[in-house]
């Protein structure tokens, strides 16, 4: 099993509130979860209005299905226009054998 372990920082440019960001983080969240089945949460930034941090979990057979997921969840972000990506790494962890 290999785990992908993707974080993305993101800037929400119309959020004007906690409540504005809240909206569009949890629009993206649930549209990372349904499409790719994979898990999502906000992991930073929870008390600024226009930043978030959001951190990905992905696992997968191999290290080309992992890297092949986290891309489809870069694919999402980058589509959406609510939010600006101000970073994007993914780490692929595998277990020691």
């Amino acid at each position: 099993m290999i785990a992908a372990l993707v974080s993305v920082d993101l800037h929400v440019p119309q959020a004007t509130s906690l409540k504005g960001k809240r909206g569009v983080v949890k629009s993206l969240v649930a549209a990372l979860r349904n499409d790719l089945n994979v898990s999502v949460a906000e992991v930073g930034y929870q008390d600024l209005w226009q930043r978030c941090r959001l951190g990905v979990a992905i696992a997968a057979g191999s290290q080309t299905g992992a890297r092949k997921v986290a891309q489809q969840v870069e694919q999402i972000v980058w589509r959406d226009p609510r939010v600006e990506v101000v970073s994007f790494s993914i780490s692929i962890v595998s277990p020691e054998e």
